[in-house]
This record gives C-alpha cells, structure tokens and sequence, in this order.
C-alpha cells in the first residue's frame, strides 16, 4: 500500500478519535536522520486539520526509495515511519514535501546528518523543498525558530488562554506588561533549563498543572470585586513569575519534539523564545484594544463580556485539566 493511500485509511479512521493535547504543536513535523552512508530514517508526522495528513508526502531525491514502515494515530495526528535507502549522497540535493496546497499547514523539517549538524528548515506551500547543505546558515537557524515560537503561542491553546486571562485580570496596559515580563522571565529560565537537560519534570502532570493555572485565573477574574483587590491583583507579577515557570516546561515539551541545532543551541532557544513573547504581545495588544473598545463604546457590557469570556475559558480549562489528569 502506498505511502499516501495508508494517510488517507489512518485520517479517515481518526474521525472518531480523542482530541490532541491543547500544548501541541500545530505544524507538521518531518524527521529524516541519517542511519549510514545509504539509509535514512523517516518520521512524518501530519495534522489531520489543515489537509497535510492526506495530501502532502515527504519526498526524497530520485535515487532514493522508501520503505515503509509503521502507522499509527497519536491525538490529532497520523505518524508514519519509515527508511529511504539512497544510492548516492543527498548533500546538495533538494529534501521536503511533495502536495503542500493552498490553505494547508505547513510544516516543519529536521534533517540529521551522519557527523554533521541538524538542519531545521520552515516547508510552506512557496518552499516546499530545501537543499541538504553541510552547515546551516545561522540566519536560517534563528528565522525557523523564532516563526516556531511564534506560532506555538499563538496556536498552543492554554500558553495563549494563560495569558488572555492575565489581560482580563488587570486590564491596565502597564500592569499587564510587568506582569507578562514577570511570565516571560520565569519561563525562559524553565524553558532554557529543560532544553538543556539541566532540570526537569514529567510532562504528564506539567500540563495538567498547566491547565490548573488557567482556572485559577479564571476564579479569580470572577470573584474580582472593585475596592477589594485579590491576591492576584496585589501582586500580579509573582503570581505571573511562578506559573511562568510552569509554563516554560510546557514551552520545552514542545521544543523537545522537534530537537535543537547541534552547533546554535543558544541562537535557537534566543529566537524561540522572542518568538514566544512576540506572540504573547500580539494577544496582549489584542485583547487591550478590545478592552479599550468596550470601555468606550459600551462600558456597561464590559464587564458581562469579560465574565461570558472568564467562563468558557474556565470550562475549557477544567475540561483540560481532567482530560489530563485521567489516564
């Protein structure tokens, strides 16, 4: 069976299947890791939503056959593995994705020589092959990474339910920034510690706690009573700091599936991690304007707004929350 016909089976077949975890990683991911001199390893790993599951497949140069090997489903995602055995060396020679469409999600490549350095590139439907070179450029290493950490705040649910909460908590600009400042120094420390093998936690019960935090912001945003401030609105930028460093874990569960450049460690977690605060100040923008919106326009729904919002964020998160804590 082919390559695409086992995608479309295992897609299809995934239809019933349970909801991937609200911290993944929403591009495709393709892993290719030297073996020996003829054969490389395949993961591809293709997100239902978006079409890459059905229509996109890793594609190799000419001199190189695949041998398929296992497929499974893993939450919102089919994983397919396997060897491409080549006759002659792919340095130089073009690498990707073969039906990236109009609409479609784009994907991830890591490709990891034998003795060389892992290249990570960015495959879109403009740039869906790349050349093996012997080096990656830095510039190359620092734009894929700092795209990465962008899109996974704005695409990784709870770090972005996190930090909408945190805006409708206080909802004053500059206590909204100390306070994400606080968030964003507390999990670059977690997330820089965790990536290098420094400290560590169980993912498992990470995005539980994860979860955990939403809701207590959540309960917070509810009980909030003018003139009788909350703990949480006393000292917002410690409460940010400590789940902050919650978080970071989080953020370093999702680096940790795509792996790190062996020869710019530091250049990838620097731009991950602007990826992620640039993307955390999108949503902090965001969510002020339409706050500033409300208070101008309609300032007597601006509270009931904020409490139909508080809810559905609590009740995802405690949704969430046992969805993870449950085995």
């Amino acid at each position: 069976m082919s390559l695409r016909a086992i995608l479309l089976l295992l897609a299809l077949a995934l239809l019933g299947a349970s909801p991937a975890r609200a911290d993944e990683l929403r591009p495709g991911y393709l892993e290719l890791t030297q073996q020996d001199a003829s054969h490389w390893k395949m993961v591809w790993k293709a997100p239902i939503l978006g079409g890459l599951a059905t229509r996109a497949r890793p594609t190799m140069p000419a001199f190189c056959k695949l041998e398929p090997g296992e497929s499974r489903l893993d939450g919102g995602s089919v994983i397919v593995t396997g060897t491409f055995t080549c006759t002659a060396p792919v340095e130089g020679q073009q690498v990707g994705l073969a039906g990236i469409e109009t609409g479609f999600t784009d994907a991830l490549l890591r490709i990891a020589p034998l003795g060389r350095p892992i290249q990570a590139e960015r495959l879109t439907q403009d740039r869906p092959m790349v050349t093996v070179t012997a080096r990656p450029d830095r510039w190359q290493v620092a734009q894929t990474y700092l795209v990465l950490g962008i899109e996974h705040i704005l695409t990784g649910y709870d770090h972005l339910l996190f930090v909408v909460s945190l805006v409708l908590l206080l909802g004053q600009l500059w206590v909204v920034v100390r306070a994400a400042t606080a968030f964003t120094l507390a999990h670059s420390i977690t997330l820089i510690g965790s990536s290098l093998g420094l400290i560590g936690l169980a993912q498992a019960p990470v995005e539980a706690l994860i979860a955990l935090s939403i809701m207590f912001l959540a309960v917070e945003i509810v009980k909030q009573r003018e003139g009788s401030p909350r703990l949480s609105e006393r000292i917002p930028w410690v409460v940010a700091f400590l789940f902050g460093l919650l978080h970071g874990f989080g953020f370093a569960g999702a680096l940790r599936e795509i792996g790190l450049p062996e020869t710019d460690v530091p250049m990838a977690l620097l731009t991950f991690n602007l990826g992620v605060e640039l993307g955390q100040l999108v949503i902090i923008a965001a969510c002020l304007a339409i706050i500033a919106a409300l208070r101008r326009m309609a300032p007597r729904l601006l509270r009931p707004a904020t409490l139909a919002a508080t809810y559905g964020i609590g009740i995802t998160a405690s949704f969430w929350f046992l969805q993870r804590l449950l085995p």
